[in-house]
């Protein structure tokens, strides 16, 4: 279609479209979105990342709460993935598709490998990210979706929590560098202790959730996606991740993946 035919229907559209009925649709649409503000909690559910502007970033925990409240069920396809042992690079496209109703509204895309910049390093083995890269992948989707369908880019942005803040200063903090907080270090502590989950075993889940083994080198996100993890167990929810330490495993993640 050319650019001349893309125009003409467009203006087609907006011929066709009655003004009072937008803007009922426009009131609605920000009635909405300060409902979404009031009900979701700063450092929880969204957070503005140092560095970023002053836009906030939307986290998993929010999306989740906004489908819930839109009453939209989630499903997944693995559209595209790379695993090469051999130079042990891990790549995974995730499709988050959006429903009511049986009826299709909207789609979101993430992708993620183990070659981004929060990933690269001597202490992390290249071969047990695959698990967490493919649960990255689909959380990037699923938040891509949820900013699509609540009409919410203009509130919030997509996850940031791996990128580098745009900022001049020498003296500027990267994204990855802002940790947990003391409430949240203080919490994972006391959930763990609570759910008499060892010292090894939770080091194993932070390392098979993010690539690390220190609930000090995880950002404010990462910690208050364990936090939730830990909640949801004691709710009896959830269970803790398994590593991803072979092909079989990483089979088994994707087949969980897409099935939900």
């Amino acid at each position: 279609m050319t650019e001349k035919e893309t125009t003409t229907n467009a203006l087609a559209i907006v011929e066709n479209l009655e003004p009072a009925t937008v803007s009922q649709v426009m009131q609605r649409i920000n009635q909405f979105q300060n409902i979404i503000q009031k009900t979701l909690k700063d450092g929880h559910d969204y957070g503005v990342i140092p560095g970023t502007g002053n836009k906030p970033t939307l986290l998993k925990p929010g999306a989740e709460k906004i489908l819930m409240l839109m009453g939209v069920t989630s499903e997944y396809q693995l559209i595209e993935r790379i695993q090469d042992y051999e130079q042990g690079f891990f790549a995974f496209t995730v499709k988050c598709v959006l429903s009511r109703g049986g009826q299709v509204i909207t789609e979101g895309l993430g992708h993620c490998n183990n070659r981004e910049k929060k990933y690269r390093s001597e202490r992390q083995d290249p071969f047990t990210l695959a698990n967490t890269c493919l649960k990255m992948a689909k959380k990037r989707a699923q938040i891509d979706a949820v900013l699509t369908i609540a009409s919410l880019s203009e509130v919030f942005t997509q996850d940031l929590d791996e990128m580098e803040p745009v900022d001049n200063s020498r003296n500027s903090k990267r994204v990855g560098s802002v940790g947990p907080s003391e409430k949240q270090l203080k919490m994972l502590f006391a959930k763990a202790k609570a759910l008499e989950i060892p010292e090894d075993v939770m080091r194993a889940t932070m390392q098979t959730m993010f690539g690390k083994q220190s609930s000090k080198d995880l950002t404010r996100q990462e910690a208050s996606e364990l936090i939730d993890l830990l909640i949801n167990i004691e709710k009896g929810e959830a269970d803790l991740p398994l590593p991803a330490d072979d092909d079989e495993s990483i089979e088994r993640d994707i087949e969980e993946v897409v099935g939900q």
